[in-house]
């Protein structure tokens, strides 16, 4: 076995397991039938495992000294009779895995019932927050955000060069509906969805490895391996973090493939689709997000006529109704989760999500305590309402650091030429971030609490990162930055007090924001900030869709989002120095640019040769030794060609809020308020309960 850990967020962390060997285990064998006491995170009884707050059943058995008697949620009949195309439930025995993941709750051992409320910004728009409620994936990272631990897959595996990655899956895991979770649903999902063309038009980074592709065998139902064509360590640390869900369940969604079912077009049109593919469509997306519209949507009249209103999971919790204005879920009865006590979890029966856009009405309804959980979309800048009311209302609001700050971007590929060549220019961006005071929007946007800083690509910054970068151009200097503006030839031509472009054209910035990626605040004080050195602005809100459809579509002046990932992260995914940096749902520039690399130059706009030294180092950073002198040497380039070009600018990292009712329990402190580790993902809802519901 080998096993690589790191001491700190700044580090990543490699674990590898033993196969399906059991480290820790007592000699001897469990006491009888004895019921096994309650152990939990806060009184573990000295009952510790090879993963932290976690067990596999025999493992607790054994070091616990009893046998597990399992109970479900007495509602389970009734939640399963509302998903559609589920048959009648069989006893729990037959629903479990022979060996369930036995979680250790925080707290206390909850109580089965109740409904979660959600409160997101649109069907797609900040509702990774409630997507994560209920995620699974195959490892997940501790609620220490350093250690990588077993969720579906039981345990892995490692090769020394780091080119081979074997998965232990649970046996008698299943779906759903009822049907066997194998091997083979990694391998389709690999195979048939992740590189298939018709289904996501461009592969994404992490199912390749330095642009070229896996390979995936099944070398038995419970075991699966990924062979990369070279060393790839971040590749589990992304399986722990991403929403993208590396199974998928080849029994349903392989009827519609033509490459499993040669009658897979007649089929799907007999259900009413177009194609095969569209029924893809329909049910899993058209990318790995994991939180499309279902045919309860987009085919309300046909619903009863297809064999599944949504698409089986191995979640905690599965969609039964959707509509423009929210959803609701109910538990998967097949979910394979037990808690010290033997109860099947999640602990909640169900959960609703509203679908709100305007900020002030979503700040309004926490203040009423109308929500349970919520933390995607708060801002510091809403923390003193949600603070003067939470003893009134009976909540808690807890301000947590944040990894990725908000960051301002330029359109260096912008399709007005002359924008372009002005946004293109070092010493145009070099002057903008000059022109922001970094100090006032710290004072008052984050009333103090934040850091200025510069983006440097990592975040927090690994020890490769020379601090230097951190402060790159982030002093506030509008003198200078005038003078860099005069330089260019952006001169105020017509005294109106604003400067024009060289070639005498009017500029106005538009800055169009979405309150899910940046404050309204923070914008308004940049637009003022750039507004004083000459350049004319005119901010706008807009919703997340909006902004995202402006942004891949090439038609931003100004791109402005949180930006930031952890090493651990970036090892795995190299989007943040690729262009155009990141994925649809966060910050980007350069489209162009990438358009040219992915057509090789048929079409887009060929970038400038320290873009494609970053792609190089990129993936020749992934594939390093993790914590070697290479590695070092590498991420250190990265951020000098990153930073140093300034593509981003940095503004100020600070708190924001997570938002909980008190009758939530099982709820510990986050570490961090994050989108990097996937929000709550590491701090295991599926052991929340509701203390005033039953």
């Amino acid at each position: 076995m080998r096993l690589i850990r790191t001491a700190d967020l700044a580090k990543t962390a490699v674990l590898s397991g033993a196969g399906l060997a059991l480290l820790l285990l007592q000699a001897g064998t469990p006491a009888s039938a004895a019921d096994c006491q309650a152990i939990t995170v806060t009184d573990d009884q000295g009952i510790k495992g090879k993963y932290p707050q976690q067990y596999e059943l025999s493992e607790f058995e054994s070091l616990a000294g009893c046998k597990l008697t399992f109970q479900e949620n007495p509602e389970i009949g009734a939640l399963n009779a509302e998903i559609q195309g589920n048959p009648s439930l069989p006893p729990l025995a037959e629903r479990l895995p022979q060996e369930p993941l036995v979680v250790a709750p925080y707290d206390e051992i909850g109580r089965h019932g109740g409904v979660l409320d959600a409160l997101s910004n649109a069907s797609e728009a900040g509702t990774s927050d409630f997507l994560s409620i209920r995620h699974v994936n195959l490892v997940r990272y501790a609620d220490d955000l350093v250690t990588i631990v077993p969720n579906v897959a039981k345990d892995w595996e490692w090769n020394d060069e780091f080119t081979q990655l074997t998965f232990f899956l649970r046996e008698g895991h299943k779906w759903s509906d009822g049907a066997p979770f194998t091997a083979e649903d990694v391998k389709f999902w690999y195979d048939n969805l992740a590189l298939d063309e018709n289904v996501i038009a461009k592969p994404k980074d992490y199912v390749l490895v330095s642009g070229e592709r896996m390979t995936v065998d099944v070398i038995d139902p419970q075991t699966v391996r990924f062979n990369l064509p070279a060393p790839k360590p971040g590749l589990l640390a992304h399986f722990a973090t991403s929403y993208a869900q590396p199974f998928q369940p080849k029994h349903f969604l392989g009827q519609f493939h033509p490459a499993i079912n040669p009658d897979a077009d007649k089929d799907a049109q007999a259900l009413g689709f177009e194609t095969s593919y569209a029924a893809i469509a329909a049910y899993y997306g058209s990318s790995d997000w994991t939180d499309t519209a279902t045919p309860m949507l987009s085919m309300p009249d046909e619903v009863a006529s297809l064999p599944k209103a949504t698409l089986p999971t191995l979640e905690s919790h599965i969609m039964v109704r959707e509509t423009t204005e929210g959803r609701h879920l109910v538990a998967n009865p097949y979910f394979h989760m037990v808690d010290t006590a033997g109860n099947q979890l999640p602990y909640i029966s169900r959960q609703d999500e509203i679908y709100i856009n305007e900020n002030e009405v979503r700040i309004l309804k926490l203040v009423n305590a109308e929500v349970d959980y919520k933390s995607q979309s708060l801002q510091l800048p809403s923390a003193p309402l949600l603070l003067e009311n939470q003893e009134k209302g009976d909540y808690t609001v807890d301000l947590r650091p944040t990894i990725a700050s908000p960051t301002f971007s330029f359109n260096v590929t912008s399709f007005d030429e002359e924008k372009r060549k002005v946004f293109g220019d070092i010493r145009f961006r070099k002057a903008m971030s000059l022109a922001m005071n970094r100090d006032e929007i710290n004072d008052l946007a984050y009333f103090g609490l934040g850091v200025p800083r510069q983006y440097v690509g990592f975040a927090p910054e690994p020890d490769f990162v020379d601090p230097k970068w951190t402060n790159h151009y982030a002093q506030h200097d509008p003198e200078q930055a005038k003078k860099l503006l005069d330089e260019i030839g952006m001169v105020d031509r017509d005294g109106d007090g604003f400067r024009e472009l060289p070639n005498g054209d009017k500029l106005a910035l538009n800055l169009q924001f979405a309150t899910q990626g940046v404050p309204g605040q923070v914008v308004e004080l940049v637009g003022q900030h750039w507004a004083n050195v000459g350049i004319k602005t005119a901010v706008k809100e807009v919703t997340p869709d909006e902004y995202r459809s402006a942004q891949s579509s090439n038609q931003l002046d100004v791109g402005m989002w949180i930006k930031g990932q952890p090493l651990s992260i970036v090892l795995g995914n190299n989007t943040l120095f690729t262009p155009p940096f990141d994925g649809y749902f966060d910050h980007r520039t350069g489209m162009l640019w990438a358009e040219y690399i992915d057509s090789n130059g048929a079409k887009g706009v060929k970038p400038p040769t320290y873009v494609d030294q970053l792609i190089s180092d990129i993936n020749a950073f992934q594939s390093s030794q993790p914590g070697s002198e290479e590695q070092a040497k590498l991420g250190a380039q990265l951020v000098e060609n990153m930073t140093g070009n300034l593509l981003f600018l940095g503004t100020v990292q600070a708190p924001n809020p997570v938002y909980r009712r008190n009758a939530l329990k099982n709820f510990p402190q986050f570490k961090t308020w994050s989108y990097e580790y996937y929000r709550t993902y590491p701090y295991r809802p599926q052991q929340w309960y509701l203390a005033d519901e039953s």
